[in-house]
């Protein structure tokens, strides 16, 4: 596990989009796990940035994002659909035929149609780099506490504090969803790679618990300690409860030392 300190959100979002970029530029074909949230819309506008400046081509990218609500159409404004639309897929040349977002509006089986988004995820090769947010609560996608940490794609019903924080992006009385279709945490830990992002002082007690508390499914951002390359990268509110700052500064100093390519 690499820790990476940055001073702030916009350090975050810079040093996220130079990572994303450069396994873009060393497997163009890269099979790119993407997530939604405040905090990645900085880092999609930078993407956006450098593909507008012809430095970044998506063209053989494929991508496959974490989750979306259920009962939720694509052209509802909080969908994730449209969230990815809005900040990242209409501005860059990802061809829609390789993007993959888990449809909010299935009805019936809900089993078969998740097993079917593991094999499409499969069918490309598997994803290369995972990317991903934390919720107050220490939830990955839509993982929440008590989630099995072999758990695959599912559907899953949103604790209250998710629920809670999810209300103020809906009008007044619209109720936000209760139930989203995410990819598990068995899934998540398959990905060649892991880059979690977080920002703000509101995710600092959920951070801490990740990297320095035990392995919990209390906490399902927890089991990232299992996976043999994960990332964190966060800015100083993020990371003001880690008690091992120094330590993660020297480690930093080393891998830019010994394998510099972790770093680009």
């Amino acid at each position: 596990m690499l820790v990476i300190l940055k001073r702030d959100n916009e350090e975050v979002n810079e040093q996220a989009a130079h990572l994303i970029a450069g396994a873009i530029k060393k497997k163009p074909s890269l099979v790119l796990g993407l997530a939604t949230g405040n905090t990645m819309v900085g880092l999609y506008k930078h993407l956006v940035r450098l593909y507008r400046a012809g430095s970044l081509d998506f063209s053989q990218v494929t991508t496959f994002n974490l989750d979306e609500y259920l009962g939720l159409p694509a052209s509802h404004p909080q969908s994730f659909h449209h969230f990815m639309q809005e900040n990242f897929f209409r501005h860059v040349n990802v061809p829609p035929r390789n993007i993959h977002i888990p449809d909010g509006s299935v009805r019936g089986d809900y089993d078969a149609y998740c097993v079917s988004y593991e094999h499409s995820i499969r069918f490309a090769g598997g994803i290369d780099l995972q990317l991903l947010g934390i919720g107050r609560n220490g939830h990955i996608g839509f993982n929440e506490p008590t989630s099995s940490l072999a758990s695959r794609t599912r559907l899953k019903v949103l604790s209250r504090e998710t629920l809670d924080d999810n209300s103020k992006f809906f009008g007044p009385g619209e109720e936000s969803p209760r139930c989203a279709i995410t990819m598990g945490i068995g899934t998540i830990l398959e990905a060649r790679k892991i880059l979690l992002l977080a920002t703000g002082d509101s995710k600092a007690a959920a951070v801490a618990k990740s990297i320095e508390g035990p392995i919990t499914c209390a906490v399902s951002a927890s089991a990232l300690q299992l996976h043999p390359d994960v990332t964190f990268l966060l800015d100083e509110l993020a990371g003001a409860q880690l008690t091992q700052r120094d330590y993660y500064h020297r480690v930093l100093e080393m891998t830019a030392l010994l394998t510099p390519n972790r770093l680009s």
